[in-house]
């Protein structure tokens, strides 16, 4: 009788499978939080078993830290497109806020929140956030030192008015997690951030309506 040969598991590449599990981790920490960021959920999530996470990650410390940095690199990269580099200052920077506003981004703030509260507890996910947070200003600050230079904003100090714009918009975050968003307290809250970012770059009110 001849048997069946057995058919040979295909092994990935190891950057390959190292990419795969951090894109699954990142996933979990957007939609459920850094909580479900553990070695049982991401095996979980791709179908292998626990021991294969541990042999690319050391410690959950360390995949919890790069999943946090590889999902809001790639959310950023959505917020602050390398397809809007041809725009004016306004227009880019009203799409930022168009879409920074949006349901789609929400999960972003509550990673942000969730991520600033454990790193009280974490050395090195405070460093990564840390990371993280110069980076996004960094970005958003050169957009405004871009219409500076353009003459489109008016403002002495381009570092200043990004701080001033990323605090409004953590502060809006900081309701994230409650049953109701943050205008439910007061219709005046759906416009903060671009009232905000009008007044510090001396833009007249309206010049950074909504928009795609």
């Amino acid at each position: 009788m001849t048997s069946t040969p057995r058919s040979k598991r295909t092994r990935k590449p190891p950057a390959e499978r190292r990419a795969e599990i951090l894109d699954a981790a990142a996933r979990l920490a957007l939609e459920y939080g850094l909580e479900r960021v553990t070695t049982q959920q991401v095996a979980a999530e791709l179908g292998v078993r626990p021991g294969l996470i541990g042999h690319y990650f050391a410690t959950i410390d360390l995949l919890l830290c790069e999943a946090f940095a590889r999902a809001v690199t790639r959310e950023r990269g959505a917020l602050l497109p390398a397809d809007d580099d041809g725009l004016p200052p306004v227009r880019r920077l009203a799409r930022f806020l168009a879409r920074i506003g949006d349901a789609d981004f929400a999960d972003l703030g509550r990673l942000w929140l969730n991520a600033r509260h454990l790193a009280r507890y974490r050395p090195n996910l405070r460093a990564v956030v840390a990371e993280q947070e110069a980076i996004m200003r960094a970005a958003l600050t050169a957009l405004i030192e871009d219409g500076v230079r353009t003459g489109d904003f008016d403002t002495d100090d381009p570092a200043a008015a990004c701080v001033v714009l990323l605090v409004t918009i953590d502060g809006l975050d900081s309701y994230a997690n409650a049953d109701e968003d943050a205008s439910s307290i007061h219709p005046v809250l759906d416009t903060l951030t671009v009232r905000v970012a009008e007044r510090e770059l001396g833009l007249p009110a309206g010049s950074l309506r909504p928009e795609r």
